[in-house]
């Protein structure tokens, strides 16, 4: 089984040549449109013919590539695609490919325009049926209020098509004014039912799929309405109607893909305090309801279809279910977590706080869940995994509690358990099994992960006798046990002051960054058959205003856990670029090695900063080598080869850091663009004493060789081990005994003495 980190993949994003594509479709749409307003009505060839088809095409090309991002884990997605080229087809086939003159239907263009509506109600029937897993009855109620009220509203205005029978099943035009509007009903009711749920679809993403979908219903309607009157509309303001429709929808798949508001993501975000069911709730029923109210006066007043009148009664039926009936529903979904079913945190502090202020309370612990590294698992499967991730972790965390104990999600990936009448050996144990119970494998979307739990532990009354307080002490024993990856732990007075030296850390490393504390020290890497220097490792520092030079270990974790580490790995890339400006300048060709943790190069425009910072100092790729680590390369395979392969094709070369220490495979070095292995010193330190430390140093090194790739040693802190690796035929030392990391006049010093040695004596220096 892998870990959670083994399974990222890396999040869908939209390349700069795709940027290009949607530029030129919407130059083409653009120039679509100004022909429609000053063509008027009317077939221009030029307007109405290639550009409508080139712009339609255009944007077929940019929703597969969209696809092929996504490959088949979006049927959405999948779906959309399937409904754009269909129009696409359908408008080639109108536009540009003469009538037979038989009158047969359904046409090739008759049949492109109605597939696009069947496969859009299949979009969003994909997006009701996510948006309404894990809902109480309610919010089911609402979603069939909203859906009823605005199809009620629709079959009026569609009430001539609908009224009017077709000559033969499929009899053109008046085939074509029936099968539309009746696809638009299935369309609008789709998206009434959809936005009557809480939180659901909503940015400018989901405006923007609504926005076109409702352009198209519109535009559909008045065709409807008035083919009767004029058979031939194109030309008119309807064309534009679907152009802007058919881009909204385009871009409408291009944002749920490079965006983080997917499909789940706003479940997330409306589940994190537990109180979405809110305005969209309550809005879109009473809408609904004066629609069809709306639609049963008009029909005492004039003559209205009996759909329509069929549609506004059952929308008045469902209204009248009893409001207190539906009132007590809503209490409890304010208590309650949306995404898990748990309770939420306003449900978890009333309860806790009545049990601690009862007059038999006895001794109690309240335990603060975190889920290890699932900022990543989120950021890379995406968001509607994580949910259903969170999702399988809360059923897990309710089957192991016993009967009065209270779990809730507190929101994000934090959850907390109240244990009633439990002691500290309680606690421990109840958290040792709660990490027991989430260790085991989950499986999304096909992939086994393996999660971790940090828990900490505050005790009631001896950390306190208020949630508040013993949430604040519970969350300070949680960060203590994640960062020291021991995964549980109690709380202690001596936690007040370390949570308070992290916090005042994070603070003072924030103003670091803005203030340019932070240094480096250049550790040179000798090439042994030479004894030449053909780059150096950049360690960063800090100089400290009050604490003097700190180093990475007094920093980085904060710097991980506070949400610094890419601004920090910026910045260091930044000093040691601008450091390998001046050697150029001063004529030494050093190559500056960077270390990248696994955060930093989950950042996705990583590839593109470190090109863009070597191509503002004018510097060659092959100035800056990155260090990345072996456990990355194998977790995230498919993100590690487009990240390493795009910085390949500047030049810059990647070395695997610590390798032999995380999960070995030949896979990965024999697949990704690697230049350099460096051993870790776990080997190479004991390697004279250990027959099997200095077996496995022997054997990478000709691992490395067979493979094309250069060996570089750690490590090295005496001459003997120098010369054991000399003899290994390593490429490359890098160690205490042939120099600590220095800053970069003292490095340039030594590097100018060692040019004075004879070459064949450098490399014992």
């Amino acid at each position: 089984m892998r870990s959670a980190s083994s399974i990222l993949r890396s999040q869908p994003r939209l390349s700069r040549a795709d940027y290009v594509v949607f530029g030129g479709i919407a130059v083409l749409l653009l120039a679509n449109l100004t022909g429609l307003v000053f063509q008027g009505n009317g077939f221009n060839p030029l307007v109405h013919g290639w550009l409508a088809v080139l712009s339609r095409w255009a944007a077929v090309a940019l929703v597969w590539l969209a696809v092929n991002r996504v490959r088949l884990t979006r049927p959405d997605i999948l779906l959309a695609a399937a409904a754009v080229t269909a129009l696409a087809v359908g408008d080639t086939a109108y536009r540009l490919l003469p009538d037979d003159g038989t009158g047969a239907t359904p046409s090739l263009s008759d049949t492109g325009y109605l597939l696009f509506y069947v496969f859009m109600v299949g979009v969003l029937v994909v997006i009701a049926h996510r948006s309404l897993r894990a809902q109480a009855w309610p919010v089911l109620l609402n979603s069939a209020l909203g859906a009823l009220g605005a199809t009620s509203v629709l079959a009026v205005l569609l009430s001539p098509p609908l009224e009017t029978a077709p000559g033969t099943p499929f009899s053109g035009p008046a085939f074509l004014s029936t099968a539309f509007p009746v696809l638009d009903l299935l369309l609008i009711a789709a998206l009434g039912g959809i936005a009557a749920i809480p939180g659901r679809v909503r940015g400018r993403s989901g405006l923007m799929l609504a926005a076109g979908l409702l352009l198209f219903a519109t535009a559909d309607t008045v065709y409807a309405r008035q083919l009767h009157v004029d058979s031939e509309l194109i030309g008119s303001a309807l064309d534009g109607a679907w152009a802007i429709g058919f881009a909204l929808i385009t871009a409408w798949v291009l944002a749920s893909v490079r965006r983080d508001d997917l499909p789940g993501r706003s479940a997330r975000s409306a589940a994190c305090d537990g109180t979405a069911y809110g305005a969209t709730s309550v809005t879109a029923p009473l809408a609904a309801t004066a629609a069809g109210l709306a639609v049963l006066l008009l029909a005492s007043q004039t003559h209205v279809p009996v759909l329509a009148v069929g549609l506004a009664g059952a929308t008045l039926a469902l209204a009248a279910i009893p409001l207190a009936f539906r009132q007590r529903h809503l209490h409890s979904l304010s208590r309650t977590d949306e995404l898990t079913g748990l309770r939420n945190r306003r449900a978890l502090a009333v309860d806790v706080a009545t049990r601690l202020r009862a007059v038999d309370a006895r001794p109690s612990a309240l335990l603060v869940l975190d889920l290890d590294r699932f900022k990543e698992v989120n950021d890379s499967l995406g968001h509607e995994a994580g949910d259903l991730l969170l999702e399988q972790i809360g059923a897990r965390l309710a089957g192991a509690l016993q009967s009065g104990d209270l779990l809730a999600r507190l929101g994000g990936d934090e959850f907390a358990v109240h244990l009633h009448h439990a002691d500290r050996k309680r606690a421990t144990a109840m958290a040792r099994r709660l990490r027991l119970v989430t260790a085991r494998p989950l499986v999304i979307d096909g992939l086994s992960l393996e999660i971790g739990l940090s828990i900490g532990i505050a005790l009631a009354p001896e950390h306190g006798s208020d949630l508040s307080g013993l949430m604040r002490k519970a969350d300070m024993a949680m960060y203590a046990a994640k960062s020291s990856r021991v995964g549980q732990h109690v709380y202690s007075p001596g936690d007040d002051s370390n949570d308070k030296a992290r916090l005042r850390t994070l603070h003072e490393l924030r103003v670091a960054l803005a203030e340019n504390q932070l240094l480096l020290h250049y550790q040179p890497k000798v090439h042994l058959p030479t004894g030449t220097v053909p780059g150096v490792e950049a360690l960063v520092r800090w100089n400290h205003p009050t604490r003097g030079l700190l180093y990475p270990a007094a920093f980085l974790d904060v710097a991980d856990n506070g949400g610094l580490m890419r601004a920090l790995t910026r910045a260091v890339l930044e000093l040691a670029l601008d450091q390998a400006v001046l050697w150029q300048a001063q004529g030494r060709t050093v190559t500056v090695a960077v270390n990248l943790s696994s955060r930093s190069l989950a950042d996705y425009q990583l590839a593109g900063i470190v090109i863009t910072m070597l191509a503002d100092r004018g510097l060659p790729g092959s100035a800056l080598m990155l260090e990345v680590t072996e456990e990355f390369l194998l977790v995230d395979h498919d993100r590690a080869r487009n990240i390493l392969l795009r910085l390949r094709k500047a030049g810059v070369m990647i070395a695997v850091d610590d390798f032999g220490t995380g999960y070995s495979s030949l896979a990965y070095l024999r697949d990704l663009p690697i230049d350099e292995l460096k051993l870790d010193q776990s080997f190479v330190i004991p390697m004279l004493d250990d027959e099997r430390a200095s077996a496995l140093v022997a054997s990478s090194i000709h691992l490395g060789h067979s493979l094309g790739l250069r060996i570089v040693a750690e490590g090295v802190e005496t001459a003997e081990v120098l010369d054991q690796l000399a003899r290994f035929d390593c490429d490359v030392a890098q160690g205490y005994h042939l120099s600590r990391p220095i800053p970069a006049a003292e490095l340039e010093r030594w590097l100018d003495a060692r040019t004075a040695v004879p070459a064949g004596m450098r490399a014992i220096r």
